[in-house]
């Protein structure tokens, strides 16, 4: 298997250093916000979130006001990075401390946890509560709004919410910020929900503080991690036969099998949680306490499993009892899991990520990557390595192959670029005095609006990610479309939907930063002498003559063309051509066989079969009559 994005690290052990109030980097930069009523951190896994909120819950309690402090995790797993800590022996002010009673991320029904949050809420006494999404918005609905006055509302993994009408968490947060005096913190890894629906309403979100730490920050400061690597594995078939060439069971891997309602599932999730098993060897025994099973490979060694993919309430508290307890690199091996074992999931000892089937969201390959990015003494490479079902040109179901094949692709492309370190942009002046990290650029428009700016300091990534979802950027993928049309007319498109407030000058704005960064950062940069040259497509440009019309005619995420041409083979080129060309072609079912009788005469005659990028456009509708007649075909197999 070979790596899409490999990236390597400095280990600068920045991102670890304690300050005298026990800070972390990133805790220490949210911290200097702690006055606004409306924060919104946006941090990498592993960066210190959960800590950062602490420090601030505590600084608002102390010291601005505010009377309770709620925080709401997705899941009871995740309540775990909240629990009571030692703040004062590093050097706060205060401990992170609770009544037990009020940690409502515990095993239960709803009912009895709203009645003891409806109890908090009237406890004088009590000031910090844990409890899930799902336990806030139950509560609320019980509540009169009122009563969330002088309150803090942390949202962890915020992402999970939606300024869509049937998101209730979305609403729950807009009528709390519209109708009390509340403060919120707004906690994710990603802002990228995958579903084309904003998180927040952009009145809403304007009134947020972003404080931004990125990736290649946290992980460019670690102390033992040197580097990642990103990683897409194809395959024909069942995944399950594969799955042995890509799981190497003496690194600590998470399994992640593909949803049932996913075309690579078996839709027997049991049943392929046993093959991966029998694959790792013979199952010794599985500890009745913990839930652990240990299974013998051929070599005799015991590898320790955790199935958190099993239904039963009781078996899955165990387990995950245990792995929260895990202090010891020997204490697991291999985790198989579903739906769990992503956010908020700590192993620091995880070594491999492998996740089966396509994934939709940037967030959620950000989440499950953060799985193997912690820093720990066990390991200096992590590894994410996506298994994805390969195109078939017999499968009536082709088309979806081919678009879940190009979004892993620029999931790739995307992260590569979320990890690479921060380049400030400049417009080119005459003085040639340039920062370090900053590169000017001839006819590049600067950011004239604070909106602008807020866009390109904390959600550039995340427009990124929209922008490579989208079904056209797909379809562009292969090379079939000018790079003129990709930049000046589908980008802005799409920033204009993303943003429908900014102007046209905003969005051109917008725009050529969306372009300029995303050409850079894949473009390999060479220094020759005191010179430095970026690759922009096929050729090599002095970066002191860049200028935003030479970049306009170069397509931004051409790295992924070539990332396509050399990882598959020429045939499954042409079917992944001849499905996309599929969907674009307009064509009767009496016109296509009109041109078929003509096409057995051309091929007789050239002795090949039309071609689609043909100059000549009888022989590039011939070619497109046969692409539309294998789709028919495919069709009437289903």
């Amino acid at each position: 298997m070979k790596n899409f994005v490999d990236v390597t690290y400095q280990q600068t052990g920045k991102s670890l250093n304690i300050d005298s109030l026990g800070m972390r980097e990133m805790q220490k930069r949210a911290f200097e916000d702690r006055n606004s009523q409306y924060l919104l951190l946006k941090a990498p896994p592993a960066s210190g979130k959960s800590r950062a909120l602490m420090f601030l819950g505590l600084d608002k309690l102390y010291n601005q006001g505010i009377k309770k402090v709620i925080v709401a995790v997705p899941e009871r797993s995740i309540g775990g990075s909240f629990d009571r800590t030692k703040l004062v022996d590093h050097g706060f002010f205060a401990d992170w401390d609770y009544n037990e009673d009020y940690n409502l991320c515990t095993p239960g029904g709803d009912h009895k946890k709203v009645r003891a949050f409806r109890t908090f809420i009237e406890d004088k006494s009590e000031a910090i509560l844990i409890c899930t999404h799902a336990t806030l918005r139950f509560a609320f609905n019980q509540l009169d709004v009122s009563v969330f006055n002088d309150t803090l509302i942390a949202i962890d993994e915020f992402h999970h919410v939606s300024a869509a009408i049937e998101n209730k968490l979305g609403e729950v947060l807009s009528k709390i910020m519209n109708k009390t005096n509340a403060h919120i913190i707004a906690m994710t890894g990603s802002y990228f929900r995958g579903d084309n629906i904003p998180v927040l309403l952009p009145e809403d979100e304007m009134k947020f503080t972003p404080v931004t730490y990125n990736y290649y920050e946290q992980l460019n400061g670690y102390k033992y991690l040197k580097s990642l690597g990103i990683g897409y594995h194809f395959y024909q078939g069942k995944y399950l036969s594969a799955i042995k060439e890509v799981l190497d069971t003496d690194q600590k891997t998470i399994v992640h099998i593909p949803n049932v309602n996913a075309g690579e599932s078996t839709k027997l999730k049991h049943d392929e949680v046993d093959t991966i098993l029998d694959f790792i060897g013979n199952i010794d025994k599985q500890d009745p306490e913990t839930g652990v099973i240990h299974v013998k490979r051929e070599d005799g060694k015991i590898i320790k499993v955790a199935d958190l993919v099993n239904d039963n309430n009781n078996d899955r508290e165990k387990i995950i009892n245990y792995l929260r307890k895990i202090k010891d690199v020997d204490d697991i091996d291999i985790i198989i899991a579903l739906g769990m074992a992503k956010e908020g999931f700590d192993w620091p000892f995880c070594e491999h990520a492998l996740t089966i089937g396509y994934r939709g969201s940037l967030t959620e390959i950000i989440q499950i990557i953060g799985r193997a990015t912690r820093d720990s003494e066990n390991k200096s490479h992590s590894q994410f390595t996506n298994l994805i079902a390969q195109p078939d040109v017999s499968d009536s179901e082709v088309k979806l192959s081919v678009n879940n094949m190009l979004k892993a692709i620029t999931a790739s492309l995307l992260m590569e670029q979320v990890l690479a370190p921060h380049v400030n942009f400049k417009t080119k002046t005459s003085s040639g005095n340039v920062d370090p990290g900053t590169i000017e650029i001839g006819g590049f428009k600067e950011p004239s609006s604070k909106k602008v700016k807020q866009i390109l300091e904390s959600d550039l990534n995340d427009l990124k990610a929209t922008i490579l979802q989208d079904d056209q950027m797909i379809k562009a993928i292969p090379g079939n479309m000018d790079p003129q049309v990709i930049n000046q007319v589908l980008i802005p498109k799409i920033i204009q939907t993303k943003y429908p407030e900014l102007s046209k000058e905003e969005i051109e704005e917008v725009r050529q930063h969306v372009l300029v960064d995303s050409v850079i950062k894949n473009g390999e940069i060479k220094e020759v002498g005191d010179k430095r040259f970026v690759r922009m497509a096929d050729k090599f440009i002095n970066i002191d003559q860049l200028h935003i019309d030479l970049i306009d005619q170069v397509n931004p995420f051409q790295k992924a063309f070539e990332v396509l041409s050399k990882n598959v083979t020429t045939k499954l080129l042409k079917v992944i051509s001849e499905t996309i060309e599929s969907q674009k072609i307009i064509m009767t079912d009496q016109e296509a066989v009109l041109l078929y009788k003509k096409i057995a005469d051309f091929i007789k005659k050239h002795n090949r079969e039309p071609k689609l990028n043909s100059r000549d456009p009888i022989e590039r509708r011939m070619a497109e009559a046969i692409v539309f007649l294998k789709n028919k075909k495919r069709q009437q197999n289903k």
